[in-house]
Parts: C-alpha cells; sequence; structure tokens
C-alpha cells in the first residue's frame, strides 16, 4: 500500500467515524475503559507485587536463599502448614559462604535457621513468689536494712494478691458445681490470708514460700504458655544486611555475645499486659482503621473484657502502689471515695466519647506503677524447645532490645520473628556446640569411657582375648543439666568467631548488588554449588516466602483473567458493531466497488476505521489510566490492616506507572480492535455493485 492510498483510508476513516457519531462513541467508549482497566490493574499490581518483595526480602529472606539440597521439607520462610521446615545443615558452611561471595553479584550471605519455642511467664503469683523467694535467698540470716525493706515490701504485694486471689475463688465457688474440690483450695488460699500465717512468715520464710508455692500459687490463673518464633544467626552480619531494621527498645545484642531480640510486633502482642494490649490496639483501630467502639463488635468485645479483667492490674500493684493508683483515679475521674476496684472498672469503662481520655489515664495513672511486659528489656528469658532429637532443651539468654522494621511497623507478618545468636539456637536444636562437645568429653573421662572399633567390639565390651576393659570412675558423676532438658549456660555468655563457624547453619540469605539480576546469580550459584560439590539448593525470596509469596501470581492470574473476560466482551461487543455498521453502509461500499475500488482496499478501510477508534480512544484509556495511578501515587492508598502494611511495605501503597503496562495495554487494544474488525471487513470486501443496487431498490 502506497502513502497516497494509506492517506486516503485514514482521511476517510475520520469522516465515516464522525458521521456515525454515536455509534463511535459506544464503541470508543468500551476500548476506552479496556485501556483504562489494564494500565490501572497492572500498576496497581506490580505496585503490591513491588512493596510485598521488599516486605519479605528486606525484613528475613534477602534476595535468593540457599539450603542443604539434602533437605527434607521444602524452605518457607513464614513457616508452612505443617510448622517449620526440617533442614538439614548445610555442610562446610564457612566455605560455602566464601565461595559464594567470589560471584560479582552477591554482597553478603547471612547464616540463618528457623525454629519456634516456647516461653513460659508463670502467672503473676509465681513470678511475685520468685521475686520474694530471691531477696530471702540474698539476706540470708543477716539480712541489711535494704533487703529486710525489699522483703517487706514484696511480702506486701504476695500477701495482697493472697487476698484478692480468696475473693476470687469465693465469687467464683458461688456459681460453681464443683463445692468438694474448690472447698480444699480456698481453704489453702483462706489459711494463707490470715494474718496469723504472715506473723510467722519470718520464723520459716522458706517453709511458708514452699507452702504458697505449693497450695497457693496452683490456684491462681495459669502461666501463660507463650509461642515465639525465632531466626538463628549472625546477628552482626543480619543488622548490616537488614538495613531496615532498627532497634526500638533496649541495645542490640553485643558482638561475640548470646542474646535474644524481640520483634516489636511480637513483643507488644504476646508479653504485654493484656488490658494495655487492647487499649492500644482498640486506638489503632480508630486512628488507622476508622473504626468505633459503638459499630465494631471486635472493639466492643475487647473494652467488655477490659471491665471483666481488672485483677489483672490487681495482682500487680502492693498496698503503696494501690494507694497511689487510688488517689490519682479518684483525682482525675473526679470520684472521691471510691474504692480502687471500682475505680479501674470505671476507667476502663470506655466508648468513642471518652476514649482519648481514658487512654491517656491509664498511661499516666495506672501504668507507672505496673509491669507492663510480662518479660522486661534486660530480664533473663528461659526459652524452652524440642531438639531434632526428641528431647526437650532450654537455654536462658538475656533479652537485650526489641526490633522493627522501617515501614513495616504494625505489620504482624513482618514482625513475627525475633532473632537469636546462632551458637544458642544450635543448642536449642540440639546441634553440638563447643560447650557441649567439651562437656561430653568431660564425661567420657570422668566415667572412664573409650572409644571401641567395630571389629573388636564384642571383646572390649564383653571381655575375653587380651583386651582390657577399662572401668569407670567410682566417685560422684555429675550428668550435665542440658541433658536433662535444662540447660548449663549463663545468660549472656560470650563466644568466639571460631564458635560461629563451627555452629551448623540450616539456610542462608544471599543479598545482592543488584536485584534486577537475580535469576542470573541464581543460575551462577547452582553452577558453582554442582562445580564445587556445595549440595545447595537455590530458590527466589518468593520461593521462600511459601503461600505468601504465591500470592502475588494469584493477584497476577486474577487480573488477566478479569482483562481477559472484559476484552472478550469487547471483542463481542465490537464485532457486532462493526458488522452493523458494514450492513448499513452497503450502498457507500457497492458505489465505491462500481467506481473502481478493488476488495482489498475495502478491507482495508474497514481496519483502517477500527484502528483510528483503538488508537483514539485506547490511547485515551492509557492516558487516563496513567493520570489515575499517577494521582493514587501522589495521594496514596492506606493500609487499614497489618496484612496491607506488609503487602504495601509501609503505612501507604503509593502505586508508579511503568511503562510495560502501557505497551501491554496498546497491544491487547489493537489485538482486540484487529480481531473484531477482521469479519465486518471481510463481509465489506464480498459487496458488489449489483448488491448495493438492490439494497437500493
Amino acid at each position: 500500500m502506497n502513502p497516497d492510498t494509506f492517506v486516503l483510508l485514514v482521511r476517510m476513516a475520520f469522516r465515516n467515524l464522525f458521521a456515525a457519531r454515536l455509534k463511535t462513541l459506544i464503541v470508543g467508549s468500551i476500548v476506552f475503559a479496556g485501556a483504562f482497566l489494564v494500565v490501572l490493574g497492572l500498576s496497581l499490581l506490580e505496585s503490591v507485587n513491588d512493596g510485598m518483595s521488599r516486605s519479605i526480602v528486606d525484613s528475613l529472606a534477602g534476595h535468593i536463599q540457599v539450603h542443604a539440597a539434602a533437605s527434607k521439607d521444602k524452605l518457607e520462610i513464614f513457616g508452612g502448614m505443617g510448622g517449620f521446615p526440617d533442614l538439614a545443615p548445610i555442610p562446610r558452611f564457612p566455605l560455602v559462604r566464601d565461595r559464594l561471595l567470589t560471584l560479582p553479584n552477591v554482597k553478603a550471605v547471612v547464616p540463618m535457621g528457623i525454629n519456634g519455642a516456647v516461653a513460659t511467664s508463670g502467672n503473676v503469683v509465681d513470678n511475685a513468689l520468685e521475686k520474694l523467694r530471691d531477696s530471702v535467698r540474698r539476706a540470708g540470716k543477716r539480712p541489711t536494712k535494704a533487703l529486710r525493706a525489699e522483703i517487706g515490701a514484696r511480702k506486701a504485694l504476695v500477701r495482697r494478691m493472697v487476698e484478692l486471689l480468696e475473693q476470687d475463688l469465693l465469687s467464683a465457688a458461688s456459681i460453681s458445681s464443683e463445692k468438694a474440690e474448690n472447698a480444699v483450695t480456698i481453704a489453702n488460699v483462706h489459711r494463707a490470708a490470715q494474718p496469723a500465717y504472715w506473723a510467722r512468715f519470718d520464723d520459716d520464710p522458706l517453709a511458708s514460700l514452699e507452702y504458697l508455692e505449693n497450695k497457693v500459687a496452683p490456684a491462681a490463673a495459669e502461666a501463660d504458655m507463650l509461642f515465639v518464633s525465632y531466626i538463628g544467626t549472625d546477628l552482626d552480619a543480619f543488622r548490616k544486611s537488614f538495613d531496615r531494621l532498627e532497634i526500638t527498645d533496649g541495645t542490640f545484642v553485643p558482638p561475640g555475645k548470646r542474646g535474644f531480640l524481640f520483634a516489636k510486633f511480637n513483643y507488644e502482642e504476646m508479653f504485654k499486659v493484656k488490658i494495655a494490649r487492647r487499649l492500644d490496639r482498640i486506638k489503632e483501630a480508630k486512628e488507622i482503621g476508622g473504626r468505633t467502639i459503638a459499630r465494631d463488635p471486635e472493639l466492643k468485645r475487647w473494652a467488655g473484657e477490659n471491665v471483666a479483667q481488672t485483677h489483672e492490674i490487681l495482682y500487680q500493684l502492693d498496698q503503696l502502689g494501690a494507694e497511689a493508683v487510688e488517689r490519682a483515679l479518684q483525682r482525675d475521674l473526679k470520684l472521691p471515695g471510691l474504692k480502687l476496684d471500682a475505680l479501674l472498672a470505671k476507667l476502663l469503662d470506655i466508648n468513642d466519647t471518652n476514649f482519648a481520655e481514658r487512654y491517656r489515664l491509664f498511661y499516666a495513672d495506672v501504668a507507672p506503677s505496673i509491669d507492663l511486659y510480662k518479660v522486661r528489656i534486660g530480664d533473663d528469658l528461659t526459652i524452652k524447645a524440642v531438639t531434632r532429637s526428641g528431647y526437650p532443651q532450654s537455654v536462658v539468654v538475656k533479652v537485650y532490645g526489641a526490633f522493627q522494621f522501617r515501614g513495616l511497623e504494625k505489620s504482624a507478618l513482618a514482625g513475627s520473628m525475633c532473632l537469636i545468636d546462632l551458637v544458642s539456637f544450635n543448642e536449642l536444636s540440639g546441634f553440638p556446640t563447643t560447650e557441649s562437645t567439651a562437656e561430653i568429653a568431660g564425661m567420657r573421662k570422668a566415667a572412664g569411657a573409650k572409644a571401641v572399633s567395630r571389629e573388636t567390639a564384642e571383646a572390649d565390651l564383653f571381655g575375653g582375648g587380651t583386651t582390657t576393659v577399662q572401668t569407670g570412675h567410682t566417685g560422684d558423676v555429675r550428668i550435665p543439666d542440658r541433658l536433662s532438658g535444662a540447660s548449663s549456660r549463663r545468660a549472656g555468655s560470650a563466644f568466639t568467631p571460631a564458635d560461629l563457624d563451627r555452629a551448623s547453619v540450616l539456610n542462608a540469605a544471599v543479598i545482592l548488588k543488584d536485584p534486577r539480576r537475580m535469576s542470573r546469580t541464581m543460575r551462577e550459584i547452582e553452577a558453582l554449588s554442582k562445580k564445587e560439590g556445595l549440595g545447595l539448593k537455590v530458590i527466589s525470596w518468593q520461593t521462600a516466602a511459601g503461600l505468601l509469596g504465591q500470592l502475588v501470581l494469584l493477584m497476577r492470574l486474577v487480573l488477566f483473567v478479569a482483562v481477559g473476560i472484559i476484552f472478550l466482551v469487547a471483542l463481542v461487543v465490537l464485532s457486532n458493531a462493526f458488522v452493523m455498521a458494514t450492513l448499513e453502509r452497503v450502498r457507500d461500499i457497492g458505489t465505491l466497488r462500481a467506481v473502481g475500488a478493488r476488495r482489498g482496499f475495502i478491507f482495508a478501510m474497514i481496519v483502517v476505521e477500527a484502528a483510528v477508534v483503538g488508537i483514539i480512544f485506547g490511547g485515551a484509556g492509557a492516558v487516563a489510566g496513567g493520570a489515575v495511578v499517577e494521582l493514587i501515587g501522589w495521594i496514596g492508598i492506606p493500609a487499614k490492616s497489618d496484612v496491607m502494611f506488609f503487602f504495601f511495605s509501609g503505612p501507604r501503597l503509593k502505586p508508579f506507572l511503568r511503562i510495560s503496562s502501557v505497551v501491554i495495554a496498546a497491544i491487547l487494544v489493537l489485538i482486540v480492535n484487529a480481531l473484531s474488525a477482521g469479519y465486518p471487513a471481510w463481509l465489506a470486501a464480498r459487496i458488489t455493485p449489483r448488491q448495493a443496487m438492490a439494497t437500493d431498490e
């Protein structure tokens, strides 16, 4: 087709389309909507994909994860349906790390291991008794004045707890059907609540404490069994590689020290006093989600639970603390003469009108007199886990602080994993450590044990031949506590770089210099592993994230299906519209054929008309879609839940426009227009002058 003919066809297309303005507008609006939705949908999807990838990559996974190819399970950073994966240790990890760092695009390799354990906080009576026992032990037979005062204050707190517990038990017994069992418990608690019991306490404090621990404390609320998910890692390497990490409370674990860092979200959710945490969650729901107590059943339930559970605060207050809180609430609530329990119930009786003031009063008048967290920063935390061999193990580590990832403060997913040093992780998992190896060697030496070969095992073990069986030591041989499930490690104990290198590593995060070359780098790691026999399995962050990572693929599939349905409908509508337009123009087309227009010219005329509609209205739709994306990107879409915080990688999603979205929209519009115009153009090309004359008649 020469240029003059093409120009003629375009001019005719504009004239014909303008002549049938209404039909052109209807057809064009369909093309406009399709292009608009494709650009907007793809931009939003790519933005969510980018946000979620940044959340996963910058918080836990890195760009690439490697683990031993011999592992039974596939790696899922956030835990799969069956819990945490059973991974084999990476063989010769220091060598693996050094070899991976030789690749040009690898910036860092961070050793890891993922597991979960239980931290027991004890009930409030248990905790108070433990502190009192500690004071009594430190005082000994000649307590100082300061220790006597400390013991007196802690005795007063325990006594108040016992009195409150007796009241709670009597109230519960009045509506309980288990009278006999409750009577024994109430009698035990009643005895400990009597003045005579406390008058005799100092005569034999340890015996008195034993009674309280065995007969009274079990009657209180059950101890909280708090599940903690954690990553064992080289903490220094982790901090350097994941630069969104920031300490919110306390300090980072010093280099070479055993230690534990709470994920801030997990710390607030699991270890904070429940009343305070519910108030925080109500505040977040109102400020971020726009929810109200009056209309939201969940917020209303939280408010009701707070009013019903004021004993959680009362149990923590000794006499002086209770009096101070009572005076403050009487003053601020303007309710002189009201007792503390009624004042707390009044304070926590919240609604949308008084919430802000009551929230402020709680943290001003009540919080300073209680422990807001069951485990405080700086405390020693006992973590209990089951080793890979199936026996219980525990370690005691110092809690140095709490951390969060910038932009992901409200995300439960990014705040689900705490951090522990790799040496302590190895001990919890049952892997040999330098200390445990030394212990076993000491046990062998003390017991007189010796290694025997397979060939001479029978003679060495049961006698015979010339082999002498070495007898064991007849003295007292102490079995280390760690073998019975209790750790012998002191919290905060140090380790050397050599200890860290000897530690078993289950998986490792690979941080890249250029994330755009991730696929190429994965192939390089696989080739290196095969060449040097490293035995590695290499997966992307999306695969390592498990079901969470597959959500992007699912969303992409849903979007493409939706776009496909839209354009299928558009194809049918456009095709029918072009057919009707062709049939209404039989006379004009026949006249053109009569004056010498060939079939190819007629076919091209209809196709060019469809192309002009697609270019004008499709282009307008793409521009409008891009403008809306830019507008939304300037304003941002607020995250209304913790899941959206993770998907958006922050409090707001700010979509961005990619050229690829516009190109895809243009291609789809052209394809649909070409397909919809094909059949009408074929019909038009078959029209003859005789048919046009017959139409006139």
